[in-house]
């Protein structure tokens, strides 16, 4: 039986929330999620202040959950070399994560480079993250389609994840980025995907309508995923998400799911009954 990692997305949820949310309360939020035990948590991003506002304290963030982290792994956000730098400071983050688009389109306008100036990035930010003892985490954003008429395909993330794993890179995330993956193409991705790269971590990270989360999650467990990204009430998501529905998978969803197929997982549920009754200070918009 193949072991289901979770990750748990709090910077995902909170970066587009616009009223600035206090240090303290996401030093007291991450803390309670670090509780639960979770794989990893995707806790903040190295990035600039003008892009995400909400992300500018995470080195006051870092600083404080830090040392609480236990066996849970903390992943930070970076978009180009120096957010890697500034990230590799700290000891206690173990993963690095840079969206990459297999979208040219939304590539630049996600990161202000196209897909090979993004492939340059990747090259120097896996160097560093090498040098300091941490590994990279590359979301293959607009995985299952995107709206701006760009080629998609099976055989497009493979060429990618081909390239990047010849790196050394070993981790990925295929990212429904704006909420348009169906159970038809999550299967024909994961099933196509998943036997050719055996030696890798590949997982989902959707964003879905609260009504479209089931049959997105089945899809992707039928087809051999046991890795999911997910954020406390679905909070989060794509700001270029045309329905204002459109959310990350909630956790609590997955946690339900993988209850009602009695597949074991080893999380502390009191702590996270306290977490997500927590959320509630955090997402007051």
């Amino acid at each position: 039986m193949n072991q289901i990692k979770l990750i748990e997305c709090p910077r995902d949820a909170m970066q587009g929330i616009k009223t600035f949310i206090p240090t303290q309360i996401k030093i007291e939020y991450i803390t309670k999620l670090l509780a639960v035990g979770f794989d990893t948590l995707d806790f903040g991003s190295f990035v600039s202040p003008k892009a995400i506002p909400q992300m500018k304290d995470t080195h006051e963030v870092i600083q404080k959950i830090g040392p609480l982290k236990g066996s849970t792994k903390l992943l930070a956000i970076v978009a180009n070399e120096r957010g890697a730098e500034d990230a590799c400071k700290y000891e206690e983050i173990d993963y690095l994560g840079y969206p990459f688009s297999v979208s040219e389109t939304f590539q630049i306008r996600n990161t202000n480079a196209s897909i090979q100036e993004s492939i340059s990035r990747l090259e120097a930010i896996n160097t560093l993250s090498l040098k300091h003892g941490k590994k990279m985490v590359v979301y293959l954003s607009m995985a299952f389609g995107n709206p701006y008429g760009d080629p998609w395909n099976a055989e497009i993330i493979s060429q990618y994840i081909d390239q990047l794993s010849n790196k050394g890179i070993i981790y990925f995330a295929l990212s429904d980025t704006i909420g348009v993956a169906e159970p038809a193409s999550i299967k024909y991705l994961f099933e196509t995907i998943l036997p050719q790269w055996k030696e890798l971590e590949i997982g989902a990270h959707f964003h879905t309508t609260p009504n479209t989360w089931e049959e997105k999650m089945s899809a992707a467990w039928e087809a051999g995923c046991r890795k999911f990204d997910g954020a406390i009430r679905g909070f989060g998501g794509c700001p270029m998400a045309k329905d204002s529905l459109t959310g990350n998978m909630p956790t609590e969803n997955i946690l339900s799911f993988i209850s009602n197929i009695n597949y074991p997982l080893h999380l502390d549920i009191s702590a996270f009954d306290e977490a997500m009754s927590y959320s509630s200070l955090v997402f007051t918009e």
